[in-house]
């Protein structure tokens, strides 16, 4: 098992720091937890409502206004679970040492990008390739 890392509560990741160090590790380390327990936290307050919520409701337009809020949150919440997945992989990939750096080129993915959207497995020009292909195959 791997010593704890002393992180101070305003560490930010800075550019002239060698990349993904152990400082920078925990960082998106703790980044991702707190993200992952944040969502899994809103899910299991959704089942709660959801299995509290079931009513029976006369008019017919109140019972289909709810019945489009529960789908809609529904729908929120499957969004998270494959948020969940992808966080998870991230904390893999952190593991591994493979984290932070893009998966097409293997370049070092920006700290900026990183911090914005923690679980980002492709460089920004990585990414904007591969939407910009995504785009003209779906056209055709």
């Amino acid at each position: 098992m791997k010593a704890e890392v002393f992180l101070p509560d305003d560490y930010r990741p800075a550019e002239d720091e060698p990349f993904m160090n152990e400082r920078q590790s925990e960082y998106f380390r703790r980044k991702l937890v707190a993200w992952r327990t944040d969502l899994l936290e809103d899910s299991r307050d959704t089942i709660e409502a959801l299995q509290e919520g079931t009513r029976n409701i006369p008019d017919v337009t109140d019972r289909a206004s709810e019945e489009t809020d529960r789908a809609l949150e529904l729908r929120t919440r499957d969004r998270q679970r494959k948020l969940v997945a992808k966080i998870d992989a991230a904390l893999r990939r952190l593991e591994q040492g493979e984290y932070g750096y893009c998966e097409v080129t293997g370049e070092p993915i920006s700290l900026k990008r990183l911090d914005a959207r923690p679980i980002a497995t492709m460089s920004l020009e990585a990414q904007e390739r591969h939407e910009r292909r995504e785009k003209v195959h779906r056209d055709d």
